[in-house]
């Protein structure tokens, strides 16, 4: 299993959340579409849990990119030597 797919299954939860709560909170604060929410609460449950796969898939690699930058830094920084 890569580090790219170990990252995208642990982020999977945290972000189906966030596009849930996006989905959730437009549509209860849109006035026509709080009219309809038993209807659209369950395809905003379905579009979180497609649309989150995809996203975390995306995301994955950007969490280690920082750690990338510093492990290239110190391979191409001089090593400094001591004399004593």
């Amino acid at each position: 299993m890569s580090m790219r797919l170990r990252l995208a299954i642990l982020i999977y939860g945290m972000i189906q959340g966030v596009v849930f709560g996006i989905g959730t909170v437009l549509v209860l604060a849109i006035p026509s579409f709080s009219e309809q929410a038993m209807t659209l609460m369950p395809t905003v449950v379905i579009l979180s849990v497609i649309l989150a796969a995809p996203i975390a898939w995306f995301v994955a690699p950007r969490l280690r990119l920082r750690f990338w930058q510093r492990r290239e830094e110190r391979q191409q920084a001089p090593r400094r030597v001591t004399l004593s």
